[in-house]
């Protein structure tokens, strides 16, 4: 069986025109008949109305981006994509699609990363009905669509274009938050606990979401639907770990300052020992070398200021 679109190639009428025929001949032959006083010609004007309440079933309009499924008695006959008014075979189920851009913000949902770190993740991505065909007939739209629940209670909602395209907006959804946590799960959050020039999801930017793209489509392809963009929109620790790991980055945090301190400080001791040398100023042994160092990184390394001390005696008593 061919599952591949097709473009409708049956019967089809410019909806005006058979508007006129519609009005015009079918209601002046039924009335004809009627006005002729014969039981014969008495059937064929009753059989001619039918005709005319028939028939208004076969007229249709299409927009831009809007799509008619075209199915006969159970059979596929086609996807009818041109826009303006039509007339076709009015026993023909006409199954109405959106062929539009769509926007999904898809919730922040709980997901561990490489490391095992529980994170919260969300994404919003854009996404449209590429194959018709697939749509309507490769996933159970049409259930879906035709069905919703209230109170716990499932009720009939009817099968109208938007409810359809709420049943593949649940089916994005769902394949959505799968693979979110595919692509989750192969990356650590940060590179605190991973190497340096390892990929992360805080650093991944475009190749993470390239990638969540990709497996987007792969899990969609077969309910015709492809998205056109996928990016990550949250990013968090989840609750439970949020506190220990502000601890962390703030301990990361100190130790980096600490570190550029004591660059800065041991620089400064060099320059002052270099200057005190070079200029003859005083002469230092080893050991005073070793306490004025010890004295000056004190000062410079503490957080509070240095209270000064007053020497009286000599400079080595």
């Amino acid at each position: 069986m061919d599952t591949r679109e097709l473009v409708y190639k049956g019967f089809k009428m410019n909806g005006f025109l058979a508007l006129f025929l519609h009005l015009v001949v079918l209601t002046g032959a039924a009335v004809a008949c009627f006005l002729s006083g014969f039981i014969a010609l008495y059937i064929v004007g009753a059989l001619c109305i039918l005709a005319w309440l028939i028939f208004w079933s076969g007229y249709m309009q299409l927009e831009p981006n809007e799509a008619r499924v075209m199915v006969f008695f159970g059979k596929y006959k086609g996807t009818f994509k041109e826009t303006g008014f039509f007339w076709v075979n009015p026993f023909m189920d006409k199954k109405k699609l959106s062929l539009r851009a769509r926007n999904l913000d898809v919730e922040p949902i709980k997901v561990n990363d490489k490391i095992g770190n529980p994170v919260l993740i969300g994404l919003v991505l854009v996404w449209k009905v590429k194959d018709t065909y697939k749509a309507m007939f490769e996933i159970d739209s049409q259930t879906i669509a035709n069905t919703s629940t209230a109170n716990g209670k499932e009720v009939t909602v009817g099968s109208t274009v938007g409810s359809r395209m709420n049943a593949f907006e649940n089916f994005v959804r769902i394949q959505s938050d799968a693979a979110l946590r595919q692509v989750a799960g192969q990356y650590a959050y940060d590179n605190n606990e991973s190497e340096a020039d390892e990929l992360t999801l805080r650093s991944g930017g475009e190749e993470i979401n390239e990638q969540l793209e990709q497996k987007l489509n792969e899990r969609l392809a077969m309910a015709g639907i492809e998205i056109l963009e996928a990016r990550i929109n949250y990013l968090a620790y989840a609750p439970e770990i949020a506190a220990v790991m502000l601890r962390r980055q703030q301990a990361s945090a100190i130790i980096s300052a600490r570190e550029k301190i004591v660059e800065g400080a041991v620089s400064m001791v060099k320059m002052a020992l270099d200057k005190l040398s070079d200029e003859e100023i005083v002469e230092l042994d080893e050991e005073r070398k070793a306490a004025m160092v010890s004295n000056l990184l004190v000062v410079l390394c503490a957080d509070e200021a240095a209270q000064p001390v007053v020497n009286t005696g000599t400079l080595h008593h």
